[in-house]
């Protein structure tokens, strides 16, 4: 989940400006299981649905088809993958499979890539084979987890940096900072299309105000990052809130109506100090940031029929975690035997 600076990561703005974020990975999981069929050459996909096809350009889930391409896999082979939350949340699913994937077709070749390697092949199916309007945030944060900085060059160069925190420091910050799952969902690229094709736009009249939010978008993510590592949480909770105003200046598809009326009665009622739509907008998941009537808030959204979503920091990102049934856990993926299980944080 992103906690400053979130859409600087798209190409359209970093070639311009440079790129900043600060995220967090969460203990929820993306698990990717592969294994080759013995007894035919077909290629089967399992995921919302089910595809057995014998020609790779058959394969109608993208992701899948073009991973397999780049690593040379063509025939027999079975991708089955499940997932803690559902796609279309904001919370980077579709980058969390890729990693993932990529992660066990290295096992499977017996090829160990460090982590920015694997973060940068994700980045290029997403972002140059597909052309996807999308960033590079999601994918590195699927690679790498915890509490990350990414400072983007205009080249697209990308500098990860971990920021350590106090475990006692950690649980403060994630008790007052609440998840609620809206019940809506909807495709990242449905409004970062908007973005990207604005950023490119010739146009002064249509180019600057979003260039001048997403500015401001990324000078306030620096002064969270200064916040949160000083543990002074509720300048992070105030800073979450300008934040959240400077967003929703650049597209009329980031909020929903409903989201706009509830924010403002929480901040009236329970003292929440900021908040936002998790993710690029649109549905999703909300983050509120609670210092004190926490269970009061709680209580107040599930009447409202928004569940909290409990969850905690996960400090590592794709790790293979079970090999021909032998189940463990390892800080990098040890690429060794051909049949295996990947998960990702979101």
């Amino acid at each position: 989940m992103t906690l400053g600076g979130g859409g600087t990561d798209l190409p359209s703005f970093y070639e311009k400006h440079g790129g900043f974020v600060f995220a967090m990975g969460i203990d929820k999981y993306m698990y990717i299981m592969t294994n080759p069929p013995i007894v035919d050459d077909m290629l089967r996909l399992h995921y919302s649905r089910s595809e057995t096809v014998a020609e790779l350009s058959d394969m109608q889930h993208e992701l899948a088809r073009e991973a397999l391409r780049f690593h040379g896999i063509e025939k027999k082979f079975e991708i089955s993958s499940m997932a803690d939350l559902p796609a279309g949340t904001g919370v980077g699913s579709s980058s969390c499979y890729l990693i993932g994937l990529l992660a066990a077709l290295h096992q499977f070749k017996h090829d160990y890539v460090p982590l920015q390697a694997l973060a940068e092949e994700a980045c290029h199916i997403e972002l140059e084979v597909l052309k996807k309007g999308i960033g590079k945030q999601d994918q590195y944060m699927a690679a790498f987890g915890g509490l990350t900085v990414l400072d983007i060059e205009r080249n697209g160069a990308v500098h990860v940096r971990p920021v350590r925190m106090r475990g006692d420091a950690i649980s403060e910050f994630v008790n007052r900072t609440h998840i609620y799952y809206t019940g809506t969902r909807r495709h990242a690229q449905d409004v970062l299309r908007d973005q990207d094709e604005a950023m490119r736009d010739d146009s002064p009249a249509r180019r600057r105000p979003l260039e001048d939010s997403l500015l401001a978008i990324k000078d306030l993510g620096h002064r969270i990052l200064d916040a949160v590592e000083s543990e002074n949480f509720d300048q992070w909770g105030m800073l979450l809130h300008e934040h959240w105003a400077q967003k929703k200046r650049m597209s009329h598809k980031i909020s929903l109506s409903f989201v706009d009326a509830l924010y403002a009665e929480v901040r009236a009622r329970f003292d929440v100090l900021g908040g936002k739509i998790i993710g690029a907008g649109g549905g999703g998941f909300l983050m509120l940031y609670c210092p004190v009537k926490t269970g009061e808030l709680e209580e107040f959204m599930a009447s409202r029929g928004l569940r909290r979503l409990h969850y905690n920091l996960e400090p590592e990102g794709v790790k293979v975690v079970a090999k021909l049934g032998e189940t463990h856990l390892s800080l990098h993926p040890a690429y060794s035997l051909p049949e295996q299980r990947t998960l990702t944080s979101s």
